[in-house]
């Protein structure tokens, strides 16, 4: 059992704090007082990966057992994550193709002829063949890949998508193959609460409608969520199994980081000087193709199977367990610092909208209830935003930041005036379907999660921005840390209460 996560307040003896700044990391001094929100450290992981597989396939939660279910002439379909979770990206082998090859075993075993593999991009970017293969491994991708078994799924093909019901908020429709499925199996790597379920399998391989009702943090769409998620378990049977991930997002020789400042050794200090000068000295452009060469060192700390909802809460309360730290109080001014990786960014750039949902939606929304900042305070946000987009990944960002968030920054106006003609857009949909763009609508479906914060705080100050990025998307820039607290001031007085979200790993705020 790790150490649980806890909160330090900031003395004469604490030293500068570790602070994620896009594609760096800076050394900061924080006030006196301040209260730092430090993640908990990694469970145990399973002994035996192999045997957790097995044991969860044939011991599942509220469900009979995996090779009880299959039958030589039934229909069945594989869905899994995309590249997009984890982040960074696991270290080969990834688990999601230990576990695909258990299932395709027992299928095997059981005589299951019909078998087809999907990823549950939603309305990410399709993946390379070379992801998929990193995903589900070499075998099996050789075994299915070249005829056509193994897809990307893709929420515009309408000959393709299948209408199962409808909530108030419209029909909703899932990829075809799936759900005439006699069994659906869902592996799931699990990184945060909640973890996944039926509603997950839709915004997965829903139609983009439907994967539209899922699309922001309000209570509307949560009741939405859990209407999608009633109609998926009733209109095909599903076989859940989730993998917890551990918090080892830094792999060797940078394990440190992810460490307390204060417990790095002679040897850690030394390779961070050389990590920070190498950084400060490799141009932009390679620095960046570095740090998506990252990966983590992750390992399962649990895998469970069964009914979705069954699964969801074991895998929701072992992630939890993980991730939540208790914090006395509210402050007037959070701070986070926001890193290179987004589960949007793999392999590509994080442009300003990514790190503003990376930091506002991603981090400051991971809480039980309570943000750890008070309503009416405010956020520093570290992160250069520079105004680089991927043309081949994020070309409708390009026009929403361009063109729609220099009209207004407002998502119900937004949504009224420009979703219908993203998500419509031919263009748009042309290079969602056949190349590696994320679907038009995407980062309309971001912004309207980055809302809450922007609800919720009075002020959002970046530090080290492009001062352009930020007064575009309705925020304000300082150049230092000691800036930033003076433009707050006034909104939140000369002597505010100060906590520092230290990710990553990540962290479940709980404040008591």
């Amino acid at each position: 059992m790790g150490r649980p996560g806890f909160v330090l307040e900031v003395d004469d003896r604490t030293p500068p704090l570790l602070v994620p700044d896009g594609d760096r990391f800076l050394l900061e001094k924080f006030p006196l007082g301040t209260r730092v929100i430090y993640p908990a450290e990694s469970l145990i992981p399973v002994p035996d990966l192999g045997e957790a597989i097995n044991a969860a396939l044939d011991t599942p939660v509220q469900s009979e057992p995996l090779s009880t279910l299959l039958d030589p002439a039934m229909r069945l379909t594989i869905v899994f994550d995309d590249l997009g979770v984890p982040t960074p990206r696991m270290r080969r082998p990834d688990i999601r193709g230990k576990v695909i090859e258990a299932v395709l075993a027992r299928a095997a075993a059981a005589g299951v002829d019909d078998v087809a593999l999907i990823s549950a991009n939603g309305l990410s970017r399709r993946m390379t063949a070379e992801e998929l293969q990193d995903i589900v491994g070499e075998r099996v991708f050789r075994s299915f890949y070249a005829d056509g078994l193994l897809t990307n799924h893709d929420a515009e093909d309408v000959e393709n998508l299948a209408t199962i019901g409808g909530t108030e908020a419209g029909e909703v429709a899932l990829n075809a193959r799936a759900a005439g499925s006699d069994l659906l199996i869902f592996v799931h790597l699990v990184v945060a609460p909640p973890a996944g379920g039926a509603a997950a399998i839709a915004a997965g391989l829903g139609s983009t409608a439907t994967i539209g009702q899922l699309a922001d943090l309000s209570a509307q769409s949560r009741d939405a969520a859990a209407e999608v998620a009633e109609l998926v378990s009733s209109a095909v049977r599903v076989f859940e199994i989730d993998v917890v991930l551990d918090n080892v997002v830094f792999a060797s020789p940078l394990e440190f980081l992810g460490h307390r400042e204060w417990e790095w050794s002679l040897r850690d200090r030394a390779t961070w000087f050389g990590v920070r000068r190498g950084l400060e000295w490799t141009p932009q452009r390679a620095r960046r193709r570095l740090l998506n060469r990252a990966e983590g060192d992750y390992h399962a700390t649990l895998v469970t199977a069964g009914t979705p909802a069954a699964v969801q809460e074991v895998s929701g309360a072992r992630i939890t367990a993980q991730q939540l730290v208790e914090v006395p109080a509210a402050a007037d001014v959070g701070v986070i610092g926001v890193g290179a990786h987004t589960p949007y960014s793999v392999d590509s750039v994080t442009n300003p909208i990514l790190a503003a949902w990376s930091g506002l939606a991603a981090a400051f929304g991971a809480h039980t209830g309570t943000p750890f900042v008070r309503p009416g305070g405010a956020l520093i946000v570290y992160h250069p935003l520079h105004a680089e987009f991927s043309p081949l990944h994020h070309p409708s960002y390009v026009d929403f930041f361009s063109d729609v968030l220099t009209v207004t920054t407002d998502p119900e106006q937004i949504a009224a005036d420009y979703e219908e003609k993203f998500a419509n857009d031919s263009w748009y949909v042309h290079l969602y379907r056949t190349s590696q763009a994320f679907h038009g609508v995407h980062p309309m479906y971001l912004w309207y999660q980055i809302a809450a914060a922007q609800r919720h705080c009075s002020d959002i100050v970046w530090v080290g921005a492009d001062r352009d990025s930020a007064a575009r998307m309705g925020f304000r820039a300082a150049s230092t840390f000691a800036d930033a607290l003076e433009i707050v001031a006034s909104t939140v007085g000369r002597t505010p209460s100060v906590s520092y979200l230290h990710t990553p790993p990540p962290v479940l705020v709980d404040i008591r």
